[in-house]
């Protein structure tokens, strides 16, 4: 009776078949093998940094791990009863924080799930974050999926965190070793590994506009000054003259933002593609100016003058002129 294929002759079977096209993962095998050099039998452990290296990783990104602690610990208390650990690392694979039963330190540490450890593709092929990395969206990497077949014991499901300008910035992962995991419970996990990451990525963007207004960015073209919420990723931020200064990877793409689209100043109604009337916007804008300092001074146009930095008789002319008199 002819016996089954090994892990490795599986890989090469798919890569051969030329199914990349099929399956994401074959697409992954076959950088691993071709790109990366990769072998699937190889044995060793993930590489790991040096502690001064990891302090130094870690230093990079303070303020992400910061900001991604709270949620860390709230999806660890989702997950964690099933055996999972949850991962937290950088652009480059690197792990930097980790959540886990204190009584599975020992085996997560033996998987190489562990503060340091290197998980890109580049380092063990086809992989959760390593795999994330490349293919820039959320996805499961569910056992022999994986291309070592020392990993093929191993569920992991991770979602990418983009930074403020769009770019990757880091990866969420949650990994798991026991037999029972199944597919479909790895799809369960990948909806609050998501919401994660997304919450994430707005607390990092709020953070980096922490003096602006957030405005919730809607595929209609509706935006409204609302709290940021982590079922909505897609957000700009304006400054105090209603300039667009920033927006997220989600928001760039509802509005075909660039780069350079945000290195010059770019007034929201833009978005909308409305036409403005300058000059009636300014006419508005004096005639708003000059009704609250009449306002604040409870009429009295003296004080009103000398809270706008005029004197009494420029004011009357701007309020004859706005026909204000009544």
């Amino acid at each position: 009776m002819k016996s089954a294929p090994s892990h490795a002759e599986r890989i090469e079977n798919a890569i051969a078949g030329n199914k990349a096209a099929q399956h994401f993962f074959i697409a992954s095998w076959q950088r691993s093998m071709m790109l990366h050099r990769l072998d699937p039998e190889q044995p060793r452990s993930p590489e790991r940094l040096s502690d001064p290296e990891l302090r130094q990783a870690r230093e990079r990104v303070a303020p992400l791990i910061r900001i991604a602690s709270d949620m860390l610990d709230r999806l660890y208390l989702a997950v964690g009863g099933m055996g999972c650990c949850v991962l937290l690392s950088d652009a480059n694979g690197i792990l930097l924080d980790r959540r886990g039963a204190a009584a599975d330190e020992t085996t997560f540490d033996k998987w190489g799930l562990g503060a340091g450890a290197i998980w890109s593709e580049v380092s063990e092929g086809t992989n959760g974050i390593g795999t994330c990395i490349a293919e820039e969206r959320a996805l499961t990497i569910h056992k022999d999926q994986h291309f070592h077949s020392k990993n093929t014991l191993l569920s992991c499901t991770a979602a990418p965190v983009f930074d403020q300008t769009g770019k990757l910035l880091a990866i969420i992962d949650v990994s798991s070793c026991r037999a029972d995991l199944t597919e479909s419970f790895s799809r369960l996990i990948s909806l609050a590994v998501i919401d994660a990451a997304r919450s994430i990525e707005t607390e990092y963007f709020r953070y980096n506009f922490s003096v602006s207004r957030i405005l919730l960015a809607t595929p209609q073209n509706e935006m409204s000054s609302v709290p940021v919420s982590r079922q909505s990723p897609a957000l700009i931020a304006v400054d105090q003259d209603d300039l667009v200064i920033g927006a997220t990877r989600s928001a760039r793409t509802l509005y075909g933002l660039r780069d350079k689209d945000l290195a010059r100043p770019l007034p929201l109604s833009t978005l909308y593609g409305l036409e403005v009337d300058e000059a009636r916007d300014y006419q508005l804008v004096g005639r708003r100016t000059i009704q609250n300092a009449l306002a604040r001074s409870g009429g009295n146009v003296t004080a009103a003058a000398r809270a706008l930095g005029i004197n009494r008789a420029t004011l009357h002319r701007k309020i004859k002129r706005l026909k204000l008199d009544a």
